[in-house]
Order: C-alpha cells, then sequence, then structure tokens
C-alpha cells in the first residue's frame, strides 16, 4: 500500500484491539494486488435500540489505479465479525479487479441454477440445493444487487461455485425473477 490505512470511527470508539485487527486484514491486502494505492476503514455505529445491542457498520475504499473498490454496510452485531467480513468482500473485488486487469476473466457458458434450500437470515447466509442434489454455502455479501433479503426456501438462483475452506460455496449469487421465470414457462407452453 503505498499510503497510509486511515481508520476512522463514528458513533462509537474502537479499542486499540480491533484497530490491530483491521490493521493486519489490510496489510494482507497487498497479497492481492501490488497496484492498492491506499485503504480506509470507516466503522460506524448507526443506531443503538434498547433490547438489542450495538450494531456496527464496516466501510471499506480501496483506491487503485484508475478504480475504486468500496464496500460499505458490513452490518454485525460483533465488531470483529462485521470487520472480517468486510474485509473478505474487498479482498474478493480486489481479485476480481486483479483478474480483469490481467485479461484473466472467467468465463462462464451459463450460470448453473440452483434453489435455496436453507436461510438463515439472522446470521446472513444459507444453503443452495444444486440439481445434482449437492447443497452450497453461500454469504449476504455473495448476493448480487442486494437481494438476500428477498430470498426465501425455495427461491431459484444462479450462482457461481468455488471452493470454500469448509467445502463449496457460491462466491456469487444472483436471484432469478419469479415474473421472468413465469414469463419464460408461459411462451414455451404455448409454443
Amino acid at each position: 500500500m503505498k499510503l497510509p490505512l486511515q481508520i476512522r470511527a463514528h458513533n462509537v470508539s474502537i479499542s486499540d484491539a480491533v484497530k490491530q485487527d483491521i490493521q493486519e486484514k489490510a496489510a494482507t491486502l497487498d497479497q492481492f494486488s501490488d497496484q492498492i494505492m491506499g485503504c480506509r476503514v470507516t466503522v460506524n455505529s448507526p443506531s443503538r435500540r434498547q433490547h438489542q445491542g450495538s450494531r456496527y457498520n464496516v466501510r471499506i475504499d480501496v483506491t487503485l489505479p484508475g478504480d475504486e473498490i468500496v464496500v460499505k454496510r458490513q452490518l454485525d452485531e460483533d465488531l470483529y465479525v462485521a470487520v472480517r467480513d468486510a474485509f473478505d468482500a474487498v479482498r474478493r473485488l480486489i481479485e476480481d479487479y486483479e483478474r480483469t486487469r490481467r485479461g484473466v476473466v472467467k468465463v462462464h457458458e451459463t450460470a448453473p441454477h440452483a434453489r435455496v434450500v436453507r436461510l438463515f437470515p439472522e446470521k446472513d447466509y444459507g444453503f443452495l440445493e444444486t440439481a445434482d442434489g449437492g447443497e452450497v454455502y453461500f454469504h449476504r455479501n455473495s448476493v448480487l444487487h442486494d437481494a438476500f433479503d428477498r430470498l426465501a426456501v425455495g427461491s431459484e438462483v444462479r450462482f457461481v461455485e468455488e471452493l470454500g475452506e469448509k467445502g463449496p460455496q457460491a462466491s456469487t449469487v444472483e436471484m432469478i425473477h419469479p415474473h421472468r421465470r413465469r414469463r419464460a414457462q408461459t411462451i414455451s407452453a404455448g409454443g
């Protein structure tokens, strides 16, 4: 990283241990790209609820030549989890940036289809059932277009699978809109 890391806090004070965790995670980003100019991490606690603990938003801005990667709203009641999830999302986007920069872009003929079989919205993850009956883990950060909250058991999706630390996981999940699917079925049934 060419510029020093910036850590900011709004509506919350962060401990030295959290700052050190952020510094360590930011330092590892250089492993994924030698093009990183700077990194700014903002921790915010948007509201305090009487019946729940504080919730933390983490926003990370990474500056690259001619581009900026921004991950925002990694919301969690555990600040360490929010920081981890935000850095995981930034890492994936930096890897995509590097693949594009090197011209090594993954080309998928068609993304496989699956359906949501288990969903844990309070923990921001779920499982997909693939056409061959296998299960694939996915996280809220992998769901495109902020559609995680619109997913339900039985929702049909397209996904990109990769090998995670604990087995197969979806790096990208895109909800197949029910109105598009019904229209396609109507056309094929009428033909």
